[in-house]
């Protein structure tokens, strides 16, 4: 969003904004709920996820099949009021970010599913203030947010594989499959690094393209450092340091790209003043 508007300093507007928020809220409503509902068996049989709404009676299960269609029904909602393209791609949205709740059931690659789904915000956010696919003039071309998505995809495929680390030997005796599962661990966190780099080089290309300068590859570096830190905890294998290299360093990531991002959209003098 920041970058499809920073013509107008990364803002597109209060009214876009807010449909862009609601619409994100909507998805992630929408595609939490269904892979509660249909994994509320294996969720109820692992120690680890028992404690869920749906095993641990906390909610009916007509209650968390209305929440999922509340969530849906505002992602296409708020793309109608955004634009008619918005509104045309929301089926696909909805299905791709519900589908790879059902992936582990038939395939190793279900990262690269939920890879896809969560790629779609970068594309979605930038359709969502231009309303086109535009190849040229370049700042509104379609190809930057493309790129940006597939660093999504990389970023998602690298840190599902370590949390699947705390599952893997539940989904292996249950038959549930993953990278994990199918390579083991220890290839499976090889595969994970590949990806994050792969994640880290397309950011660079990104910034690249998008002509940023000194605040920016400053935020990537920082970025690089916190994969790294994440992939040596991962390698512990323990609950706790998974769960530290899974949550708090790939928040910590999602707020550096975004705060050197938006210096260089909002705040232009700044990076005049350092070169």
């Amino acid at each position: 969003m920041l970058v499809a508007s920073r013509d107008s300093r990364g803002w597109p507007g209060w009214k876009t904004f807010l449909l862009i928020l609601t619409a994100m809220t909507g998805a992630r409503t929408c595609a939490m709920a269904f892979n509660r509902i249909v994994d509320r068996r294996f969720d109820g049989l692992n120690p680890r996820t028992s404690n869920r709404h749906l095993p641990a009676g906390k909610i009916s299960l007509p209650a968390a099949i209305s929440i999922c269609i509340g969530g849906a029904t505002t992602l296409v909602a708020s793309a109608y009021f955004l634009n008619p393209l918005c509104f045309y791609l929301s089926p696909i949205a909805l299905f791709l970010v519900c589908f790879y709740s059902l992936t582990k059931r038939f395939t190793d690659y279900t990262h690269v599913w939920l890879g896809l789904a969560l790629g779609l915000s970068p594309i979605g956010a930038w359709l969502a203030v231009h309303g086109s696919i535009q190849f040229l003039p370049w700042k509104q071309s379609i190809i930057l947010p493309t790129i940006l998505a597939l660093a999504v995809v990389f970023w998602l495929i690298g840190f599902d594989i370590i949390y699947a680390l705390q599952d893997y030997e539940f989904d292996r005796k249950h038959g549930l499959r993953s990278v994990v599962v199918a390579w083991g661990p220890k290839n499976a966190l090889k595969a994970a690094f590949l990806s994050h780099m792969l994640m880290w080089g397309l950011l660079g290309v990104f910034g690249l393209l998008c002509r940023f300068r000194i605040a920016y590859f400053v935020g990537i570096v920082i970025i690089l450092l916190c994969l790294l830190l994440e992939h040596w905890l991962a390698r512990r294998r323990s609950a706790d340091w998974v769960s530290i290299a899974f949550f708090k360093l790939n928040v910590l990531i999602s707020l550096v790209f975004l705060i050197a991002t938006a210096t260089e959209i909002i705040f232009p003098w700044v990076r005049f003043k350092l070169v």
